[in-house]
Order: structure tokens, then C-alpha cells, then sequence
């Protein structure tokens, strides 16, 4: 049995490869010859912190209305946004990361509810703890 090669295999799947990096077009990837056929097959999607606006407003109070903790009030979080804006710096991964911790941590401690309180004692992902300031991670 004799196995197709790469460009064989490349052309009879029919598959769409998708990467996702930081900085990638600052990398050796996309340079050179190959990087050049590479970077040709390549559409660059950028992604920016949202701005504190409704579209965040709506986020939040979207992600809060998933909720299903027994003692949480409707609408704290949606009060919060600002603070969960300024805590994550606007990332959408940042913001579910945080609400979902909080929500474990609710269902672990057995208060069933998310507080400003219980945010900030909830570690942020990496992203947003090396980028946000400490006075906002501590929730002050």
C-alpha cells in the first residue's frame, strides 16, 4: 500500500485547518518561502478588547441570564459591568472565565450566588492578570 503525500493528502481531504496564536504574524511562521505560501492561505483575524459600551452591558446580562444558582439576584451582574469590564479589560474570554468561576465557587461553597465579593476573590486567567491592573484584580 503505498501512501499518498502531503500535497495528495492536502488536496483529497477536505478539511479547513484552523490556527489561532498571539503575534503570529511576528513569528518565523509566516517569513520565507514556505511562510510566504503559507501566509498566502492565511486571513489574519485580529481581536481587541470590547469597548465598555451597551453590546458589553448586553454581554454581561446575557451571561448572567445563563445562571442557574438558586440564591443569585437577577440583575447583579449586570450591575456590576463596569467592574467586570475594568477587571478583565474588556475580554470576552476573560469575562467568561471569571463569571464561571465564580459560579463553581458559589456551587462549592454552597452560597449559590455571585457577589462583587466573590468575584474578586476568583482568580483571572492569565491574559487578564498580567494586563490589568493589581488594584483592579483585588477587586477594590
Amino acid at each position: 500500500m503505498e501512501f499518498p503525500t502531503k500535497v495528495a493528502l492536502a488536496q483529497a481531504v477536505p478539511v479547513l485547518p484552523l490556527y489561532a496564536g498571539i503575534n503570529i504574524e511576528q513569528t518565523t511562521l509566516l517569513s520565507g518561502t514556505r511562510g510566504a505560501q503559507i501566509a498566502g492561505r492565511f486571513t489574519l483575524i485580529p481581536r481587541h478588547p470590547f469597548p465598555y459600551n451597551t453590546e458589553w452591558k448586553s454581554l454581561v446580562a446575557a451571561l448572567e441570564n445563563t445562571l442557574v444558582l438558586r440564591d443569585h439576584t437577577p440583575g447583579t451582574l449586570a450591575a456590576l459591568d463596569r467592574y467586570l469590564h475594568d477587571r478583565t479589560g474588556g475580554m470576552i474570554g476573560g469575562l467568561s472565565h471569571q463569571i464561571r468561576g465564580a459560579a463553581i465557587d458559589a456551587i462549592l461553597s454552597g452560597t449559590e450566588k455571585i457577589t462583587r465579593d466573590s468575584l474578586a476573590a476568583d482568580p483571572l486567567d492569565f491574559a487578564a492578570e498580567s494586563s490589568v491592573p493589581a488594584i483592579l484584580r483585588a477587586g477594590r
